[in-house]
């Protein structure tokens, strides 16, 4: 299954859309119950579901009459990975490739290693932080786009 990233940027331009996979990346629900959480009307909650099934950003499986969908991956990778291609390469932070040292030098130091991986980690949440919000700065600056007909 291909994904175009154009469909998905259209798919995702729409709030009501995004707060759709908002709502189903908690759990799978069915369109009744997207109606009530959302406090959208049945017939747009299913037009969107059109749109973000055919992006391939959501999959539906049918039980009975009812129809449940869920958020599907393929598509929300597919983005991420054209984000990280786009994005320039980030210098890295000091602070994400060195740990302090001299906080294990002392394997008898039962704190030593805790502490150092509690500042790794404060390091890489950081460059998280950095790298999404970069992604976000670009994704603000695409203009709508309009559903391909």
């Amino acid at each position: 299954m291909s994904v175009a990233i154009d469909e998905v940027f259209s798919a995702l331009a729409e709030p009501t859309r995004r707060k759709i996979i908002e709502a189903l990346k908690a759990e799978p629900m069915a369109v009744g119950a997207l109606v009530t959480q959302l406090e959208i009307s049945q017939p747009t909650v299913s037009k969107h579901l059109k749109v973000l099934r055919e992006a391939n950003l959501v999959t539906m499986n049918a039980q009975g009459q009812r129809r449940i969908y869920s958020v599907q991956c393929e598509a929300v990778e597919t983005l991420v990975a054209w984000c990280a291609e786009i994005l320039p390469a980030l210098e890295p932070v000091p602070e994400m490739v060195s740990v302090d040292l001299d906080l294990v030098q002392d394997p008898q130091d039962a704190n030593a290693l805790p502490a150092a991986a509690h500042q790794l980690g404060r390091s890489v949440g950081r460059g998280l932080e950095q790298v999404t919000g970069r992604a976000q700065e670009i994704l603000e600056r695409f203009p709508r786009f309009g559903r391909r007909r």
